[in-house]
């Protein structure tokens, strides 16, 4: 026969091996109260879950209970809309039920993973130990009587000992008795004796070895098979909560899907129109389109409705005219092409909503919606061209036959130059107007639309020069300036000055006479001029000062032709008005409000040199007021008419004027070039400022330069201690 596999069982294979065995099978049994703590925390994650879900939906059903209203049918409906809502809204509702339905499954789940299967496996745990015990108790109790008869065995042999010494003393006695008889009875019956014991102890033996035969061999097997037995029924009910667990996770994952799936057949219902049909049905009213704009005539100027068609304004018109003919067939050619550009791309988004391409529709509809907005702007204009044209056109016919039209270009204007048309500065530092190519014509932006389309066509520099002069003269005969000054300006007089070495203190007798007495006449030469009188009384000792320029060094050096030598003059004085530092060589710092004495006057640099104390070197003739000190008499000779004329100072003070308490600024100097040396530029052209920062100039006028152009056209010069800009190309530096 064929031999039959069968499976190994402990009592077979483990003789002796209870106590392990016990232990192994009290950690399987210990280990299904983890896997029942196992499921109840994943039914407190569940039930979490399913109130968290129920939280979700509940919170939404509440926002949606706020918008239901304006996400139907808008903020401001026609009609209301009562309890209905539109499909959109139809299908969130779902939504949130089918929600609030996963949440009451997930609940359901967690109550009977507790009651099916966390429940059943902590019964079974503790009825599987009370069984392992009882194993346990019965298998001490068979190694007990093991241990018993082990003993029996022991006492036996024992008593078998003492016998045999027992009969071995008795035999020596029978030798050495009296009574050889009776000694010799009493060693027969211990002999025998002897031998009933020697018996028992033999059956003694035998009868252990056979109880240890079935203790190893039967006894103990069927325990530990009873043992492997309780181990694998203990595996079997585990399956059985195991199958129950998924059972009821598929359960739920089943109801899950089934909702999930009545959901997704809901959204298939939310065709995209209903939403707008019902926003349409809740807001239908009564429109009416908006009037018509019609002409509302000025409150100060009363008008008709009728366009003007005199010769300025068809001027006007016909260029108008002209610009939108010109744009009006480009116009129309770019809509029709875009147009046709969002034709396609919206063609490319029908095909990827009915599943024939794959791209990003979020993209294209962005495109479309960017390529709509270009489309608009562009029409717009072509709209705005062919409106003008039809309305100029029945207004006063095609005035743009037989036009000859400047071909103007936007231009910037790096220097000043005049327009054409109203004569005006076309001003700025970078000046925006527009240049005919053909005839050089120039205009102002807002002048071009007011050309008369009269270009004679390309011409040489020389006809464009003439033109240029003839436009000019026309432009300008409308914006003469006044010859004299502005109404609300007094005529100034002419400025001179006297001679300055016998005047009050430093030469500058016209300048004092016109501080103190206020005139404004021109001084009398001095021939005519009465010496003044001779005070009666001592001359008082009270210093008058007054603020002006130094005397040019030509005035203090002896004058060519003089016969007669004027002595030497004594030391100057003056006083500083304002604090000085030092930037170079030559020159010295000196506090404001400090005295000094002058020891060479300015020679036109506007620089003097002064001692202060010990130190010596230059300072800015503005920086300075000369003390009025009298000092002796000089023949100057008769060249005394010769002089230049005078200037004023650039301090701008005028006679008696007290220096202030607190401490001032200088004005601004001219750079000391050279130590003493000056760059004058000479105007070229005549030149009306414009504004406050510019100098007005005339052909042929001298002025200090400050700073040369940097690039923008303009260089800022000096004159009367005022620094102000004027057009670079209206000067040129002086060669002397």
């Amino acid at each position: 026969m064929a031999e039959v596999d069968v499976a190994p069982t402990f009592g077979a294979e483990l003789k002796d091996g209870f106590k392990p065995a016990s232990a192994w099978v009290s950690n399987g049994i210990a280990w299904l109260d983890d896997i029942q703590s196992f499921y109840r925390e994943r039914g407190i994650i569940e039930k979490e879950h399913s109130a968290k879900l129920n939280a979700l939906a509940k919170k939404y059903f509440e926002k949606k209970n706020k918008k239901s209203t304006s996400l139907s049918v808008g903020d401001t409906p026609a009609m209301t809309p009562g309890s209905l809502e539109n499909a959109s809204l139809t299908i969130w509702t779902t939504h949130l039920t089918t929600l609030e339905s996963l949440a009451s499954e997930h609940e359901k789940y967690a109550n009977e993973l507790v009651q099916q299967v966390a429940d059943p496996l902590k019964v079974f745990g503790a009825k599987f130990e009370e069984l392992r015990k009882r194993h346990v108790e019965y298998a001490t109790k068979l190694e007990a009587e093991r241990d018993s008869s082990y003993a029996d065995l022991r006492k036996t042999k024992s008593k078998y000992d003492a016998v045999c010494q027992e009969v071995e003393s008795r035999r020596k006695k029978t030798e050495s008795a009296f009574d050889k008889a009776k000694a010799q009875s009493h060693y027969q019956q211990q002999l025998q004796d002897m031998n009933n014991v020697k018996n028992t102890y033999l059956i003694a033996i035998n009868v252990t070895n056979k109880q240890k035969e079935k203790y190893y061999h039967e006894y103990i097997p069927e325990v530990m098979d009873s043992l492997q037995d309780l181990s694998e029924f203990r595996t079997l009910k585990l399956n059985a909560l195991w199958t129950t667990a998924a059972n009821l996770e598929m359960t739920m994952l089943q109801q899950s899907n089934s909702l999930a799936d009545r959901l997704a057949q809901e959204v298939t219902r939310n065709q995209p129109h209903l939403d707008s049909m019902m926003y349409i049905r809740h807001n239908m009213a009564v429109w009416q389109e908006p009037p018509d704009k019609v002409f509302e005539p000025s409150p100060v100027w009363h008008d008709d409705d009728l366009m003007i068609t005199n010769e300025p304004a068809k001027v006007f018109l016909r260029n108008v005219l002209n610009k939108s003919k010109g744009q009006l067939g480009d116009l129309r050619r770019e809509v029709d092409k875009k147009r046709r550009e969002i034709d396609g791309v919206k063609r490319t988004k029908q095909r990827m909503r009915e599943g024939k391409e794959n791209n990003d529709e979020v993209l294209v509809v962005s495109q479309i919606f960017s390529m709509q907005e270009d489309l608009h702007q562009v029409d717009r204009r072509r709209l705005t061209a062919e409106v003008e044209t039809s309305t100029i056109t029945s207004a006063v016919g095609d005035v743009t036959l037989g036009a000859k039209n400047h071909n103007f270009k936007s231009q910037t204007f790096k220097i000043p130059t005049n327009c054409d048309l109203c004569g005006e500065r076309i001003w700025g530092l970078s000046a925006k107007g527009f240049d005919c190519r053909d005839c050089g014509y120039t205009c102002h932006s807002k002048c071009e639309m007011k050309v008369p389309a009269e270009c004679p066509g390309e011409l040489s520099k020389e006809e464009r020069k003439k033109y240029k002069a003839e436009r000019q003269s026309a432009a300008g005969a409308l914006l003469k300036p006044p010859t004299g000054p502005p109404e609300h300006v007094a005529e100034l007089p002419a400025l001179s000055r006297s001679n300055t070495m016998n005047s009050l203190s430093s030469g500058y007798a016209a300048s004092a006479n016109r501080s103190i007495g206020g005139s404004a006449t021109s001084p009398r030469p001095p021939a005519e001029e009465p010496p003044p009188p001779e005070p009666s009384g001592p001359r008082p000792s009270v210093k008058k000062s007054r603020l002006v320029a130094p005397p040019p060094a030509a005035y203090i050096s002896e004058l060519p032709g003089s016969s007669v030598s004027a002595p030497k003059a004594p030391e100057q004085k003056a006083k500083m008005l304002y604090a000085f530092e030092s930037n170079g060589d030559g020159e010295v710092s000196v506090p404001g409000g400090r005295d000094v004495i002058i020891l060479e006057p300015d020679d036109g640099s506007g620089w003097v040199k002064v001692r202060a104390g010990y130190k010596e070197g230059l300072v800015p003739a503005a920086y300075l007021e000369i003390s009025t000190e009298p000092i002796a008499p000089q023949d100057t000779g008769s060249s005394l008419n010769n002089r230049p004329a005078s200037t004023y100072s650039n301090s701008g003070s005028s006679i008696g004027t007290a220096g202030p308490a607190v401490k001032k600024k200088g004005p601004a100097v001219a750079p000391r070039r050279g130590a003493k040396k000056l760059r004058y530029v000479v105007a070229l052209y005549d030149y009306t400022a414009q504004s406050d920062a510019e100098h007005s100039m005339s052909e042929g006028e001298r002025f200090v330069l400050i700073k040369d152009d940097p690039g923008d056209g303009w260089a800022e010069v000096e004159k009367g201690g005022a620094t102000k800009s004027v057009p670079a190309s209206y000067v040129q530096v002086a060669r002397d």
